[in-house]
């Protein structure tokens, strides 16, 4: 059954299931979004037999790395209208990316940096956590107002210990504390009790309710704050709350009362990122925030995420894009084979290598002190 499939096997068959068809003109919308390195390069080589036949490719991408390897020419879009095209020729990170935002390329990324490393006591700190199985004793700490990047290349076990300390799934050892008190998580809702709030990288089937309103979305992890003495719900302030909610994060629809699976993939990321906050969390981790959305949702989403924590949160963010992970972090854990395989921290002039975190991924052991 589809059903039991992961995401990106899913997304295999329904690329399968288009090319069965034999047309003459393919779309592909984002068709890589789900699939492993592996896979990826298993479709590409077949658009390039499909361009040998003389089949026409309109492919769509947030990915600037394939559209650099596959485009012939590239059209932008902004804002529903079209800003340019550039010939293959003539691409260019700094033109493409420009376009795409409207702004120079040097302020993609939204970052307050912290100029000296964070003291006192951790808001989140994990130790010796596993399941036996795709997490092995793990162990770090994430500090009020601080970002900490989670890299690792894919079946390093980043998901999988997000939702182990979220209580999505058993932990066979390790412990979680919150502001040094231990926290006892057997459950999602232990987690969000003790002030942990996840956005899952699968909004679609694991964070949203597509038939539902943006606003019923943005209240559903408040709605006890909204009642009313014997359990009645105060309508008048949750319709306040969705309004706030929905200016806040400029989310692009003409009301609240828009259905969420009608927003674009950016759109819906934002009302789930708006829900998550609603709950005032401590702590806030964020599972590949800006997969599947364009570039100019992402600058928003990078620019909550830096207002998240200069509010004090404390963050721990995946990613599987290393320009994002560099772009948006304090400072980097890199996982591999299910472990912790080291930490990246920033140099001298703030910047963090991306070639240490690669060296990482790959099975480099020794801590890298950039």
């Amino acid at each position: 059954m589809v059903s039991d499939l992961s995401i990106g096997e899913r997304q295999m068959v329904e690329i399968a299931r288009a090319l069965s068809f034999t047309p003459g003109i393919i779309i592909m919308d984002e068709p890589t979004t789900s699939l492993t390195e592996r896979e990826s390069e298993r479709l590409f080589d077949v658009i390039a037999e499909l361009k040998s036949q003389g089949i026409a490719i309109i492919y769509i991408s947030h990915r600037m790395e394939e559209v650099y390897r596959l485009a012939d020419r590239v059209s932008v879009l902004r804002d529903a209208q079209q800003i340019g095209t550039i010939q293959r020729d003539e691409l260019s990170p700094d033109r493409l990316i420009s376009m795409m935002v409207g702004r120079d390329l040097s302020t993609f990324y939204k970052k307050t940096r912290h100029p000296d490393s964070p003291t006192g006591k951790p808001v989140l700190a994990v130790s010796n956590i596993g399941d036996g199985t795709h997490v092995f004793g793990c162990s770090f700490d994430v500090h009020a107002g601080e970002v900490v990047g989670l890299s690792g290349l894919v079946g390093a076990g980043r998901t999988e210990l997000a939702r182990l300390i979220f209580g999505a799934d058993h932990q066979s050892q390790g412990e979680i504390r919150i502001n040094g008190e231990k926290a006892s998580i057997a459950s999602p809702q232990d987690a969000i009790t003790a002030g942990i709030a996840y956005l899952t990288e699968d909004r679609k089937r694991l964070g949203l309710f597509l038939d539902m309103s943006i606003g019923q979305n943005l209240n559903l992890s408040v709605m006890k704050q909204d009642a009313y003495p014997g359990g009645f719900r105060n309508f008048k302030k949750a319709a306040v709350r969705s309004r706030r909610a929905f200016k806040a994060f400029n989310i692009r629809a003409s009301g609240p009362g828009v259905r969420v699976g009608d927003l674009s993939g950016g759109n819906q990321q934002k009302v789930l990122l708006a829900r998550l906050i609603e709950a005032n969390p401590k702590v806030v981790i964020l599972d590949e925030p800006t997969r599947g959305v364009d570039v100019g949702a992402k600058t928003e989403i990078y620019r909550l995420i830096d207002e998240l924590a200069q509010s004090g949160v404390a963050i721990l963010m995946i990613s599987s894009e290393l320009a994002e992970i560099v772009g948006v972090s304090d400072r980097v854990l890199v996982m591999c084979n299910g472990k912790i395989a080291g930490e990246v921290l920033p140099g001298p002039d703030g910047e963090i290598i991306q070639e240490e975190i690669m060296s990482f991924s790959t099975g480099k052991t020794e801590t890298a002190m950039a």
